[in-house]
């Protein structure tokens, strides 16, 4: 069984039917569209996307920061600060 990772859920039907109150009715959140009771897409709403996407860049983000810390002692470079 497949799961649906959202609170809220419509037919393709219902989408073609109207798109847009079904962005309002989920109250922000993100929408299921099933086609035969199965999960095939999610709609959401471009202030949802945008969060998702902050998040993604943080996590890659903080990835980076993680990489560039994992250093050995005999890897880094002495400098004076009058060569800056």
């Amino acid at each position: 069984m497949t799961q649906i990772l959202s609170n809220y859920s419509a037919s393709i039907s219902e989408l073609k039917k109207s798109p847009s109150s079904l962005i309002e009715d989920a109250g922000g959140e993100a929408v299921a569209i099933l086609n035969h009771n199965k999960p095939s897409a999610y709609l959401v709403p471009s202030t949802l996307y945008e969060k998702m996407m902050d998040i993604i860049d943080d996590y890659e983000l903080a990835r980076e920061v993680r990489e560039r810390l994992d250093y050995d002692e005999e890897d880094l470079i002495k400098v004076s600060i009058e060569d800056l």
